[in-house]
């Protein structure tokens, strides 16, 4: 099922460090566009992440119910949730990790 999102980030830090990329690694800032543009056309595009594994840390601070990953280029991720109402469908991004604390984060 194709769903289209509209991208929110979950807090004001997270939008700054994406603005902030532009002018530090404007590789992986192009990256996460790209990402974030898929994300809008399907907001299920990512694979779901089971809810055990969901880092409490986004439990207690984001208050998600879901959370699913985007798989970037270099082994970045991208870390998003899934809310709706009745009219719009927001993918709210959590966070990018590179694959070591990723890892790290979720204890693999």
């Amino acid at each position: 099922m194709k769903l289209p999102s509209k991208i929110q980030f979950a807090d004001d830090k997270v939008k700054k460090a994406f603005i902030d990329l532009k002018s530090t690694d404007k590789g992986l800032h192009d990256h996460l566009c790209k990402a974030f543009k898929d994300i809008e056309e399907n907001a299920f595009c990512g694979i779901q992440i089971p809810k055990r594994l969901i880092p409490k840390e986004y439990i207690r601070r984001y208050k998600i119910k879901n959370l699913w990953k985007y798989n970037l280029a270099e082994a970045w991720r991208v870390f998003y949730s899934i809310e709706a109402n009745e009219i719009t469908v927001i993918s709210i991004v959590v966070e990018w990790l590179d694959h070591k604390k990723y890892e790290r984060k979720f204890k693999y």
